[in-house]
């Protein structure tokens, strides 16, 4: 799993130019993936939801402009993250560990974590503690990459480890940054393995919507 030092200081070096690489690498499909959920999220009208490694806050905001009667708290291990997060508009921001979240037992009604459990060093480990503060009933919801099937997979591998890394070095000058991702991707559960670690750690009723032909996957959860 990966290395919370070395992730650490990597967001940090990327932050400036973080939002702006995630619209150019993705071809501005992030923005359709963070409205995807969001609007899942409205659906369950919530009234009180923390952003788990929020980082600048993409995901944060989009939810408060949706979701408007409802709390969003963002969090991050990052504070580099999460001052852009602040200076573009996200309300409440709060620096922590995913492992160890600041806050008591069954206090919000939706959980999020989009592009960041990957990073954690510790996936069962974050995912109970994400239940523990989740209210009985309530929502866990994980955007993160995925590898597409059939024959986008070895397109995709090709550019996720041969192509992606030199853009993404060209936009922030930190190209060993994204060199980290493709390795993520790979070895990171997906589809089934991530409901069967899901269903593990205590949540219910888990689900998987592939998204851009299996580039991203939503899962969802209950406590």
């Amino acid at each position: 799993m990966p290395d919370p030092a070395y992730v650490q200081t990597a967001f940090a070096r990327i932050a400036d130019r973080y939002v702006l690489t995630n619209h150019v690498l993705s071809c501005g499909m992030d923005l359709w993936w963070r409205q995807v959920v969001s609007r899942r999220i409205r659906g369950w009208n919530p009234k009180r939801l923390l952003d788990v490694a929020s980082g600048t806050g993409d995901l944060a905001l989009k939810l408060q402009k949706t979701c408007p009667d409802c709390e969003v708290i963002a969090s991050d291990f990052c504070p580099e993250m999460l001052a852009h997060a602040s200076s573009r508009g996200v309300r409440q921001t709060l620096v922590a560990d995913a492992l160890a979240l600041p806050f008591p037992d069954a206090d919000f009604d939706v959980v999020t974590v989009a592009f960041g459990l990957r990073n954690m060093a510790d996936y069962p480990k974050a995912l109970r503690e994400m239940r523990r503060v989740l209210k009985p009933g309530g929502h866990l919801v994980i955007l993160d990459f995925s590898l597409p099937k059939g024959i986008l997979r070895a397109p995709y591998r090709f550019y996720l480890h041969r192509v992606l890394p030199r853009m993404a070095g060209w936009l922030t000058r930190q190209q060993d940054a994204y060199e980290y991702l493709g390795g993520s991707i790979e070895a990171f559960p997906a589809g089934k393995d991530m409901l069967t670690l899901l269903e593990s750690c205590g949540f219910s009723e888990a689900d998987s919507t592939p998204l851009t032909f299996g580039v991203v996957s939503l899962y969802t959860g209950r406590r």
